[in-house]
């Protein structure tokens, strides 16, 4: 598939390099464009894909295209990606807040859409994608969508209903994430213990953690408890985040972050 990337920030960059580094035959069919033509060009320079300098090019030579554009900007991008659409293009969009509808309504006639929503562990090919696609999208060309995201993490296709709650469990959770290490080392440091030490060990843990989760299939819950020893220190220090509302705190995290992709979309 000739893949199209309007954006070369963050995580536009990822998919590129994610995509690049398991079809390294495919360079020639991916294309990228950004008005900051120093970005754009660095990634053409590292990964020997082929450089745009205009949507118009990009619309020419692509199947798929990814907007990797900031959500308040997705307008501008979606009245110039009008003028040279056809009803064999793929839209694909990677923003919060960002409706199929919306895209729908700059479009004369039907146009395929899928809606995702990644996320920055992208960068390391752990990434957590969600999609969800219009009417218009065949399966096999839905599929050739997916398999761009399994290049940098897992992917899940689910109710676009569904989709403003991606980024309270998966988009943002990253930053929740990278708070619980630094606290963790905090921790640790509090008792002597060197502050890169303390990262590595937290980090690992938390990575061990999820993978305990994603690989035995066993609940969160039972994995918690096969750790907390009857009077042992695991059982104290979770009666600690109890009584400091840490459950809490995150479901309300993730519930204000939901709530405001909803507004997003207003």
């Amino acid at each position: 598939m000739k893949i199209g990337f309007i954006g070369t920030g963050n995580m536009g960059s990822a998919i590129v390099e994610g995509y690049i580094k398991k079809y390294p035959d495919e360079k020639t069919n991916v294309f990228v464009f950004d008005k900051d033509t120093q970005r754009s060009k660095k990634l053409v320079h590292t990964y020997d894909i082929q450089y745009c300098d205009s949507i118009e090019q990009i619309m020419a030579n692509s199947e798929a295209v990814i907007l990797a554009v900031k959500p308040n900007i997705y307008g501008y991008v979606l009245e110039d990606i009008e003028k040279y659409a056809s009803d064999q293009h793929i839209v694909v969009s990677i923003a919060a807040g960002v409706s199929i509808a919306f895209m729908e309504s700059f479009f004369k006639g039907p146009i395929k859409i899928v809606r995702t929503m990644p996320n920055t562990p992208a960068l390391v090919s752990e990434g957590m994608t969600a999609l969800s696609r219009n009417a218009h999208i065949l399966d096999h060309e839905f599929q050739r969508v997916i398999d761009i995201f399994k290049a940098v993490g897992k992917t899940e296709i689910i109710d676009e209903k569904l989709m403003d709650v991606v980024p309270g469990i998966s988009g943002s959770s990253p930053a929740y994430v990278y708070m619980l290490i630094e606290a963790l080392a905090d921790g640790a440091v509090l008792h002597g213990m060197p502050r890169n030490q303390a990262y590595q060990m937290g980090a690992q843990a938390v990575l061990g953690a999820a993978k305990m989760v994603l690989e035995t299939s066993k609940h969160p819950g039972d994995l918690k408890d096969m750790v907390c020893s009857p009077g042992g220190s695991t059982i104290e220090a979770v009666a600690k985040l109890e009584e400091k509302g840490m459950r809490s705190a995150v479901i309300e995290a993730v519930n204000v972050c939901t709530e405001k992709c909803k507004r997003m979309n207003e």
